[in-house]
């Protein structure tokens, strides 16, 4: 029986949802590039947006989006996972994984519409496009050990440590 017609065992994302991870890994692209060549994230977005044509306004727009939130909580994105992931100092993390666990981490501290757990299944299928083969498993973990110490409505909760 030839592949293409046995059924996927993934599940197809609607446009929305294809947006909001074409919007994460166009986010990671950018905020890496910062970090790895210091270029400005924005700019390098706009840079992105202007050379592909197959990148949904939608997209560009939730990319902006999350650079522009973990940009602003950087520190405090890294002060939890630095706790979460003890053993693994932050300046010995692969740089890909530091940065998908920064956007994911946004997601379930400050984005209140998008679940945990969708952040989460997210930076792991990310993680396993673009990071090693451990990456998925690390993130994962560092993830969950985070949700699990600031409890089941995270966004809800830091706002309120916050304020």
């Amino acid at each position: 029986m030839p592949s293409s017609s046995r059924p996927s065992s993934r599940p197809r994302l609607t446009s929305a949802l294809r947006a909001r991870r074409q919007g994460r890994i166009l986010a990671l692209q950018a905020l890496y590039e910062h970090d790895i060549a210091g270029h400005d994230a924005p700019a390098v977005l706009a840079r992105h947006a202007s050379e592909r044509t197959n990148l949904t306004p939608d997209a560009i727009t939730y990319a902006d989006e999350l650079i522009t939130g973990v940009r602003a909580t950087q520190d405090v994105l890294d002060e939890h996972i630095a706790r979460a992931a003890s053993a693994w100092p932050l300046e010995q993390m692969a740089a890909v994984d530091h940065v998908i666990l920064r956007i994911a981490l946004w997601e379930i501290l400050y984005n209140s519409s998008v679940p945990a757990s969708v952040a989460i299944n997210e930076a792991i299928e990310v993680a396993k496009q673009y990071g090693s083969d451990s990456s998925g498993r690390f993130i994962n973990g560092v993830l969950g050990t985070i949700v699990a110490e600031v409890g089941s409505e995270p966004a809800r909760n830091l706002r309120s440590e916050e304020s």
